[in-house]
């Protein structure tokens, strides 16, 4: 279908839209100043939550920094500023910190939630594209987004300034994330489940240990070690000497190789692979899992101090929803 000569090029309007916030992300970069460490300050220095508001779409942006400071390390929750005037004020407490968002720093909606703040004490921190606003100038630290060119410039419906907001929520929340430390360990604990949570499993928290390892000891007869592996279904034995290390795997497609090459050997020891590949318990599972397809191998042994204390199979990783 042919476009007509005066209708607008997507892809150019597409690319005219992403050069504009880019170049307000370079401006917003640039401009940061003090004033961003101490609202990091601000919040690290918090025994409570951080309170994030804001209406229309700084309200939306507001959700998602709320959403991304608590899942990594600062609790934190969004609340509608007119329902705060209608009862909400009372989820906020002494301890807390308000983070209220809006470009011009004169919604109305957020009075009530500015005047409780300074009543309070509570610390009021400002993301405002405006410093010289009633919002800018009540807060306690005021991080001012630049001017921005927002994509419509017939209706100037918000678009490159609610980019700038988001895009300073995200480094907040990351400047705390590193600031406090926190770690994959923690990150898994706030996201058990989708392929984030998949993604920071640890090796320990998918293998089988105890009686559903496959295990023989030096010294033993291959058919003790082929029944071994027929009986634990995993494809495979762990060769264990008299201390309990692991020194040694065979797999099945080791003792076809084997026998296709005319080879008969008596004992585990004559057919094993020595120094097998390992990992310990607490690697991540992706970890494992790349480990594994660079070796060609489906299966792994969990060794600790030299021990086998348990074995992940691929299908166990691709069950918890690794790629």
């Amino acid at each position: 279908m042919s476009r007509p000569k005066d209708e607008p090029d997507d892809l150019a309007v597409a690319r005219r839209v992403l050069a504009l916030q880019a170049e307000g992300l370079k401006a917003l970069g640039e401009s940061l100043d003090a004033a961003f460490s101490r609202a990091v300050e601000t919040i690290l220095n918090a025994q409570g939550r951080v309170i994030c508001a804001g209406i229309g779409k700084s309200g939306h942006v507001a959700r998602k920094v709320a959403a991304t400071l608590a899942s990594t390390g600062t609790p934190a929750y969004f609340v509608h500023p007119s329902e705060a005037s209608h009862g909400d004020l009372g989820m906020i407490a002494r301890g807390d910190v308000v983070l209220a968002l809006s470009k011009s720093g004169e919604t109305s909606e957020l009075s009530d939630l500015i005047h409780y703040a300074r009543r309070f004490a509570i610390p009021l921190l400002a993301i405002t594209a405006a410093a010289d606003s009633t919002l800018g100038r009540a807060s306690d630290v005021a991080l001012v987004i630049p001017p921005a060119v927002e994509a419509c410039a017939e209706t100037q419906a918000p678009t490159t300034s609610t980019t700038l907001m988001m895009a300073l929520g995200d480094a907040l929340a990351v400047a705390l994330l590193e600031r406090r430390g926190f770690k994959a360990d923690s990150f898994s604990v706030l996201h058990p489940g989708g392929r984030l949570g998949a993604m920071l499993l640890r090796v320990s928290d998918l293998m089988h240990g105890g009686e559903a390892l496959p295990l023989v000891r030096t010294g033993a007869r291959l058919g003790e070690g082929l029944a071994t592996i027929s009986a634990k279904g995993f494809g495979c034995v762990g060769v264990v000497d008299g201390a309990g290390r692991l020194v040694g795997v065979i797999t099945d497609g080791d003792v076809r190789r084997l026998l296709t090459a005319g080879a008969r050997p008596e004992t585990v020891d004559e057919a094993m692979t020595r120094a097998p590949v390992a990992a310990p318990p607490d690697a991540l599972a992706a970890s494992a899992l790349r480990l594994m397809n660079a070796r060609k191998i489906t299966q792994i042994f969990v060794v600790e101090n030299g021990a086998p204390v348990g074995i992940v199979h691929m299908h166990d990783l691709l069950r918890a929803g690794l790629r």
